[in-house]
């Protein structure tokens, strides 16, 4: 249990630091981050599917048309939410970024409910209910509503979804993803080279070095989510995930400055509340099922 909480807490934790690491890339434009990201990761895992001898799996991944369309679709909105978050951290919207996390299992709700059937409890809707209201005040304060949010959210509830039932692991998950991700980041890549647009080849040795950590800097978290998750009830789980966000939220506040106003506060504090009322329902509901067996 506690080696659980350990891998999962660091992957949170990681995944919550992300804006430092997209910020000291600033000078580079999120279309060539993402790609770098794409590119390297498949890379990184590569090097590590072949160092586990593991590889058999592939071939007959590959001739699963139905699986390829899964993760066809499971690649195209994972580089949607990559490439939102590497834009609001680059432009300043780190705030906005973490908000989106905030709510994204409330979304998970939501989805299960509209997508899967799920039944909700009542103690889920109000949670839901609550949450809404806080973006409605969000809207209405910004006078649009907090786009970043909601699509780091949506698409990252929507990867949960197809990721849900498909029967590839993790890693192999993420291998199956940039490699069909990869040709299109590559040329990219290329192109970018070509026409003098690329910073990995005018950049320094250290941008450079930056950009081929997006590999690790990418995999290793969602690694250490899996050990994790796979030593540690679910729960337990749904309690660990706000590191990431808060995370995110205290840099873009404190060090990088954003502004944060009281009206503003007011919307995260319903979302807030929100969550505690999910997370508190969620518990009581578990205990209450486990005396009951």
């Amino acid at each position: 249990m506690s080696t659980g909480i350990l891998y999962a807490s660091l992957a949170y934790v990681c995944w919550g630091i992300f804006p430092l690491y997209f910020k000291a890339l600033q000078s580079v434009s999120p279309f060539e981050l993402l790609a770098h990201r794409v590119a390297w990761s498949l890379v990184f895992v590569g090097i590590v599917l072949a160092w586990r001898r593991h590889v058999e799996w592939l071939g007959p991944a590959l001739r699963n048309r139905a699986l390829m369309l899964r993760f066809a679709a499971s690649a195209t909105v994972i580089s949607i939410n990559w490439f939102t978050f590497i834009w609001a951290v680059v432009n300043g919207r780190v705030v906005e970024a973490s908000l989106g996390y905030f709510i994204n299992p409330l979304v998970n709700v939501l989805v299960g409910w509209l997508v899967l059937h799920e039944r909700l409890r009542a103690g889920q809707w109000m949670a839901v209910g609550l949450a809404a209201a806080g973006v409605a005040w969000l809207t209405y304060q910004a006078g649009h509503p907090p786009w970043i949010a909601l699509v780091l959210a949506c698409s990252f509830a929507s990867y949960g979804l197809l990721r849900k039932t498909a029967p590839l692991g993790a890693l192999e998950g993420l291998a199956m993803e940039t490699l069909l991700l990869g040709p299109i980041a590559i040329a990219g890549l290329v192109w970018m080279g070509l026409h003098g647009q690329s910073r990995f080849v005018d950049g320094t040795p250290g941008v450079q070095a930056l950009l081929v950590a997006a590999g690790p800097i990418t995999a290793v978290p969602l690694l250490l989510f899996a050990a994790g998750a796979r030593r540690i009830p679910f729960s337990t789980l749904g309690l660990l995930q706000y590191i990431g966000p808060t995370l995110q939220l205290l840099l873009g506040v404190l060090l990088y400055q954003e502004p944060f106003s009281s009206a503003r506060a007011a919307g995260f504090a319903a979302i807030w509340a929100a969550l505690v009322l999910y997370t508190a329902e969620g518990l009581l509901n578990a205990r209450r099922r486990s005396a009951v067996a």
